[in-house]
């Protein structure tokens, strides 16, 4: 891998990841600042985004720089058949980073062999989504005051969720307790259980989502049943309204408890939810502002 690339949230230390908080607190501060000056960003979406592609174009703006790109892959030369790695070798003559967004897992790693400036991994298929961890992680801290020793609850789709599967991944260094809620379609799969085996993380798999596990969570993380991910529309028709999350679930939730998601959300989430001092997924958005700023930094060497 070339430069600072960061194509899966594997590729920080645990140092680097709190540095990276460090950096983002202080954007919070103040987002407007001119590092990118005379700098020139490649935004390549192949797959629909909202807050991913606004954050990080929000964040080149605020840091002085310039956007190129697309956000439909049907005004861009693929649609006349053009391959990817011509279409990143191009870019990469124009631009000083490239931030993309694929629908093919392995996609944002193959794009870091070939093109000659940095990438930044904003999604491959259900395979990893970095940026949206670090500010997952960024509001972890924001909220506890500590990355350690928390228990982090998973519901929904633990089975194509890039966003948990990172999360996972990030939060190994702080010896977390895992609870993972989800149907058997949808289940964490195998390889990242093998991991928490592996760095000796203790985790429950269950299909209860029951006001007991909420009662003693410190994160809890829900998540979209993603109808893009299923071949079969029955199949998401069957999983997509079995877990809802309500105001009245959080009665006993402890005060430090925060409820999270990557957004956007569908059914999961009961509007009621957002009135209550537990709700912070917007406020989780908001810090991917702060979040991504740092992460150009840190790709550019700046």
């Amino acid at each position: 891998m070339r430069n600072h690339s960061l194509i899966s949230i594997s590729d920080l230390t645990k140092e680097e990841i709190l540095s990276l908080i460090e950096r983002a607190k202080a954007f919070e501060a103040n987002p407007n600042q001119h590092i990118l000056d005379g700098r020139v960003v490649g935004s390549l979406f192949f797959e629909p985004s909202t807050r991913t592609r606004l954050s990080f174009e929000t964040a080149v703006k605020r840091l002085g720089g310039r956007i190129i790109g697309f956000s439909d892959v049907k005004t861009s030369s693929q649609a006349k058949g053009e391959s990817l790695k011509d279409t990143i070798m191009m870019v990469s003559n124009y631009a000083d980073l490239i931030v993309m967004r694929h629908y093919l897992e392995g996609a944002a790693r193959y794009a870091s062999e070939v093109a000659s400036v940095p990438i930044i991994n904003a999604g491959d298929g259900a395979n990893q989504h970095p940026t949206q961890t670090m500010l997952d992680l960024y509001t972890i801290a924001q909220t506890q005051g500590t990355l350690e020793n928390l228990t982090i609850t998973m519901v929904g789709d633990l089975k194509y969720g890039r966003t948990v599967h990172s999360l996972l991944e990030a939060m190994h260094f702080f010896h977390p307790k895992f609870r993972f809620i989800s149907c058997e379609e949808l289940r964490m799969p195998a390889q990242y259980k093998q991991a928490c085996r592996q760095w000796g993380i203790e985790y429950e798999e269950t299909t209860e989502f029951s006001e007991d596990i909420i009662n003693e969570t410190d994160i809890l993380y829900m998540t979209r049943v993603q109808r893009e991910r299923f071949s079969d529309p029955m199949e998401y028709e069957k999983v997509k309204n079995l877990y809802t999350l309500t105001a009245s679930m959080l009665q006993g939730g402890k005060k430090n408890l925060r409820v999270l998601h990557p957004l956007p959300r569908v059914t999961e989430i009961a509007q009621d939810v957002d009135d209550t001092p537990y709700a912070y997924y917007f406020q989780q958005a908001r810090n991917g502002l702060y979040a991504r700023q740092a992460l150009i930094c840190r790709a550019l060497d700046l």
